[in-house]
């Protein structure tokens, strides 16, 4: 079994894939959610940490992720706990050591000060964003001029557990909007489109998700 195939399976029995009738953060009604809260054990979000790390060694070996990337960023608050397990996946399945950082929602003006919490980036750095979905891109949208107040740092991709092909704030997906305002490209571990055709789920979901697809798409 891929590990695509897998995950798509590990969010069906962690309940974070769900179907039914739902409405996202843009208002669009949908016959699917993920919500990625409803990782709660030790066991699960170290298992979705070992599934983003492979994502990166993935797009890394085929050369669309820059080896040399030193940082992972995840947008509080459901990136904290995916940029950690990423990080610790990372190290002790891959031997690859990368630090971790993410951010406060309001900055903290006593101690050290600042919004970031973890690692602190110079203009040297290469950092891949890690997220959990993406529909209208707003949490990029928000991400980067944290990072960009810390330093002139390179991002080099955004790392998310499921790409649903939406269209963003105009024609085109968020993802290709991310791509053409921000220059960053987006490695999802799966598609929607992967989990139609993956997941064991009953004809008349597959259908309705096939439409959503067709009006938002």
């Amino acid at each position: 079994m891929s590990y695509k195939k897998e995950f798509i399976k590990f969010m069906v029995e962690s309940g974070v894939l769900t179907f039914g009738d739902f409405v996202t953060k843009s208002g669009r009604k949908t016959p699917y959610f993920v919500n990625t809260g409803n990782y709660r054990t030790g066991r699960q979000i170290a298992r979705l940490g070992r599934f983003y790390a492979e994502c990166i060694m993935e797009n890394i070996k085929s050369g669309k992720i820059k080896e040399s990337i030193n940082s992972l960023f995840g947008p509080a608050y459901k990136g904290i706990p995916i940029v950690v397990s990423t990080s610790v996946a990372l190290s002790e399945h891959f031997n690859k050591e990368v630090s971790f950082c993410f951010n406060r929602k309001e900055e903290k003006d006593h101690g050290e000060g600042g919004s970031i919490i973890g690692y602190k980036f110079s203009d040297r750095d290469k950092i891949l964003l890690v997220e959990d979905v993406i529909t209208a891109g707003t949490a990029v949208r928000e991400t980067l001029p944290i990072i960009k107040k810390q330093a002139d740092a390179e991002i080099c991709g955004l790392i998310i557990s499921v790409d649903r092909m939406e269209r963003g704030q105009g024609d085109k997906t968020a993802i290709q909007e991310i791509k053409d305002e921000f220059g960053i490209d987006t490695y999802p571990i799966v598609t929607v489109r992967e989990i139609i055709d993956e997941a064991d789920i009953d004809k008349d979901i597959k259908e309705r998700m096939e439409d959503y697809l067709k009006m938002y798409c």
